[in-house]
């Protein structure tokens, strides 16, 4: 139940960084596009490319810590760029409509522009990427404190648990210490991959006229 704890809350903060970061991003990418779109495309192109825990460890390093905060924003760092490449997307495509060019004659600022009227269009697609999202990182902590590299002891983690039970299979405390935090990490995820299907279908317009 304490493990509980530390997976929702690095879930939650790797969720509001990812948003944050990447709405940002993604937003002024596909609303100005031209160079400031190239360049930033360029870059959520390099970090795409890393994998997620090499990330996470050259964060780790960066800031020379290894404590569960430390943890909750490199996991946080490493997830925006799909945020970024989704709202771009939709930018791109909604910057043209009608409603934004009435917007910009009537002399609205672009950052309420962006704010006000073209992200809330994309509230069901990113509602949907935030859920998945959140069973990611608690799958990436889970990995990287099994392998001594997200929380640290003895700060309670799921794990941590899975390597504590690692370390002693082959007896009976061995095997619980596996099979629960594993069936507990498991409950967990695919729960937050069904609220993401239930919402994916929610927000789609074809289901919703069924």
């Amino acid at each position: 139940m304490l493990g509980t704890r530390i997976s929702l809350g690095i879930g939650l903060v790797a969720v509001l960084i990812s948003m944050a970061l990447g709405m940002a991003v993604g937003a002024l990418a596909g609303y100005f596009g031209g160079w400031i779109d190239s360049v930033l495309l360029g870059v959520m192109t390099v970090v795409w490319s890393i994998p997620g825990i090499m990330l996470v460890i050259a964060i780790s390093l960066a800031l020379d810590s290894k404590g569960v905060w430390v943890s909750f924003v490199a996991v946080g760092l490493t997830m925006w760029v799909d945020v970024a490449r989704v709202v771009r997307g939709q930018l791109l495509s909604l910057r043209s409509a009608t409603f934004v060019e009435a917007g910009r004659v009537l002399g609205l600022p672009t950052s309420r522009l962006i704010a006000r009227h073209l992200l809330p269009n994309l509230r069901g697609p990113l509602l949907v990427l935030a859920t998945s999202n959140f069973a990611a990182a608690i799958l990436l902590e889970a990995g990287l404190s099994f392998l001594g590299l997200g929380v640290q002891p003895p700060a309670p983690s799921w794990g941590l648990m899975v390597k504590e039970g690692y370390d002693l299979l082959g007896t009976q405390a061995g095997l619980w210490l596996t099979v629960l935090p594993g069936a507990a990490i498991s409950l967990l995820v695919l729960s937050f991959n069904l609220l993401g299907n239930g919402l994916r279908d929610a927000y789609d317009p074809k289901t919703a006229v069924r």
